[in-house]
């Protein structure tokens, strides 16, 4: 006879048509046990009705209940009786109740390839007799299983079944989201444990989150059961502000799940301060941050942690937040899971698939980092309309598999993915998909939830400013054609508008500013023709940048630029638009010597070249003064007090300049020319 305790589990459901649905509910020794008939179990009959069929004592011998159909649903209470536990000799078998604590149970079939599922209930104790037994499911809180005449632990199948569902990069779009809603109820209705995970950039990005910053969303993440959620860059937008983090302490404080980062560090903000452990749980709290959390699935371990992209710093306002190397952090979460008995492990990251692998990205992470069974990925906004494997290490090795899934963005799709495990831990099937979202019917009660914000979204968003744009003004992306223009790589006419605008407002402050910058990154939205509404001014510029000041030599403007053109014919969110200056570079020279010209429009209308030595008084917001977008530059004036921030909001600047105007034309005059085109 041979002993095991296998802590293999499954939350699979299986569609075969049940035979026979026992009910062994309070039974006693001299009461018969009951089953439904199968026409109860198929549908065909709206409720169970009294038993079509009873086992009479013939079949309760010795103490012991024997079941021989062929198939049979077998739930069990705790005020069961039966004194030497249940007997199943058929093909397939599935376990439910609380009952079999203390009862045991013996599989014996009578034909080759039956399959068992016990659910993940508690169970304790299991025989299996002979080696007609394929698979056994769902026995992680088995005690323990012995096999004997002829069964073999290792002939048999444990596999584990886990299911996860995803959203990443929603940023505030809450249009669908009852739609989301419904979509979520649906995969729960098949697969009642699956995981509700979300890669980050919930926030910035729309009216909803100017208005609610984040709370709006949160309420229909907590009604749908999210697991875990972990951080975006722009979760760190409001970094800047007066009130600094305060909202995104708020909104962690009032989720009804856990958060998830190993490599970002919050103890030096004390707006975090009881929200943040640097810490594996297996008993995570709801509002609360943790290194990584451990999920018990139909008794299996599955840990799950986070990683947020350390170009946060570069890219937001994370001010003392800090981010650590997502390789080496990755690698630590690992292996305390490891260390915790934990072989099933999810990594929910926000570093972008394929992004610039200097920095970052799941690609890399996947073949570096052993263990890693699955990436729940966002950042780059990337449509995997199914999973990727990477089975392959950086040196071309092979690999245990990992999954990396991602749901593109704003609320389109919700991600879904299907993973069987086997015994060791290691992936053996997989099947995923992206649901669209706008497909389904919009669940009745999140409708009801949703519609005071969106009445006052709808409020703000179609107050005029009192403009009237003559054409849309355009915000072009390339979607990876570098031949195409792009907001992040060209001059536009929406990029001069909001420079003018900016470089207006600041000289009334200081009139000695000669040239206003701002990142092409920040500018999100185009703008149709016809009259301008507040919403679309802050769908343009939606992350609560204030306009700021900064005094910087003519060699520290050129070193800008050149960070401006660096990635070009690439885009670049750093890529610098501009107002009263011309600025010219060649795209053929080498990255870091393409700046050819940079000139400053006089009075009269004539330009002046900088000079290296002199210092001038520069207008931007304050992510790029701070050194945001890779701007060191712009960072080392910064920490020498070079810069001020007006505090003024730059939709609101927008705005002004905008009904200033009154009716807006739009053109792209020649500000930025590549003289080798």
């Amino acid at each position: 006879m041979r002993t095991s305790k296998w802590r293999k589990s499954s939350n699979l459901l299986l569609s075969a048509s049940l035979g026979i649905s026992l009910l062994l509910t309070g039974m006693s020794p001299t009461v018969g046990a009951t089953t439904t008939s199968s026409k109860v179990m198929s549908g065909q009959a709206s409720a169970e009705t009294e038993f079509e069929k009873v086992y009479d004592l013939k079949n309760y011998k010795t103490g012991k209940l024997m079941i021989h159909d062929s198939s049979a649903s077998i739930t069990l209470d705790s005020t069961s009786t039966i004194k030497n536990g249940i007997v199943f000799t058929g093909s397939y078998a599935t376990f439910y109740g609380d009952g079999f604590k203390d009862t045991s149970v013996t599989i014996k079939p009578k034909k080759a390839g039956a399959v068992v599922d016990f659910n993940g209930i508690e169970m304790s104790k299991v025989i299996i007799e002979g080696d007609k037994v394929s698979e056994i499911r769902g026995a992680g809180n088995v005690q323990q299983i012995e096999y004997v005449k002829g069964a073999d632990p290792d002939a048999i199948k444990f596999p584990f079944d886990l299911s996860i569902m995803h959203t990443n990069d929603t940023h505030g779009n809450l249009n669908n989201i009852a739609k989301r809603v419904t979509a979520v109820k649906e995969v729960r209705e098949e697969k009642p444990n699956a995981l509700l995970l979300d890669a980050g950039d919930v926030m910035s990005g729309s009216l909803y989150f100017n208005e609610f910053q984040g709370m709006a969303d949160l309420q229909f993440m907590n009604l749908m059961g999210y697991d875990a959620m972990t951080f975006g860059n722009h979760e760190f937008d409001l970094g800047s502000t007066q009130a600094g983090h305060q909202a995104l302490a708020d909104f962690i404080k009032a989720a009804q799940f856990p958060f998830v980062s190993s490599n970002a560090d919050f103890s030096k903000d004390d707006k975090f301060q009881g929200l943040f452990s640097d810490l594996i749980s297996s008993e995570p709290e709801k509002g609360k941050i943790y290194n990584g959390i451990i999920k018990e699935i139909n008794g299996e371990k599955v840990g799950i942690f986070g990683l947020t992209t350390p170009e946060t710093v570069d890219l937001s306002s994370p001010g003392a937040i800090t981010f650590g190397d997502y390789i080496d952090e990755a690698e630590k979460a690992v292996a305390a899971f490891e260390k915790q008995g934990v072989d099933k492990i999810i990594a929910l990251t926000h570093l972008g698939y394929d992004d610039n692998p200097a920095v970052d990205n799941d690609l890399i992470l996947a073949a570096t980092v052993d263990g890693i069974d699955v990436i729940v990925g966002g950042h780059s906004h990337t449509q995997l309309n199914e999973p990727v494997i990477v089975d392959q290490d950086q040196t071309g090795a092979t690999k245990d598999p990992t999954l990396i899934v991602q749901a593109y963005q704003y609320n389109e799709f919700l991600g879904a993915v299907d993973i069987e495990f086997d015994k060791e831990g290691v992936i053996v099937d997989f099947k995923g998909e992206l649901i669209p979202v706008s497909e389904k019917v919009a669940d009745p009660e999140a409708a009801e939830m949703l519609k005071p914000y969106s009445d006052r979204v709808e409020e703000v968003s179609q107050t005029e400013i009192g403009a009237t744009a003559e054409s849309k003004l355009e915000n072009p992306r390339t979607s990876g054609d570098n031949t195409l223009p792009s907001v992040r790589k060209n001059e536009t006419a929406l990029g001069n508008l909001i420079t003018d605008g900016m470089l207006t407002k600041a000289k009334t402050y200081n009139p000695e500013v000669i040239m206003a910058l701002q990142n092409g990154g920040g500018i999100r939205a185009a703008i149709d023709a016809g009259p301008i509404t507040v919403g679309e001014v802050i769908t343009v510029l939606p992350f609560g940048n204030t306009l700021a000041t900064m005094d910087l030599t003519g060699a520290e403007l050129k070193e800008a630029f050149e960070i401006s053109f660096r990635e070009y014919p690439r885009e670049n969110g750093g890529f610098l638009h501009v107002s009263g200056a011309k600025v010219t570079f060649d795209s053929g020279k080498p990255a870091g010597e393409r700046v050819v010209s940079v000139a400053y429009k006089n009075v009269d209308g004539s330009y002046t070249e900088i000079s290296d030595n002199e210092t001038y008084a520069i207008a931007t917001n304050a992510f790029t003064a701070k050194g945001g977008d890779g701007y060191t530059v712009f960072a080392r004036a910064y920490e020498a007090g070079r810069v001020t921030d007006l505090g003024l909001s730059d939709w609101e600047n927008f705005a002004e300049h905008l009904s200033s105007l009154g009716n807006v034309i739009p053109k792209v005059e020649g500000r930025i020319i590549d003289v080798a085109e």
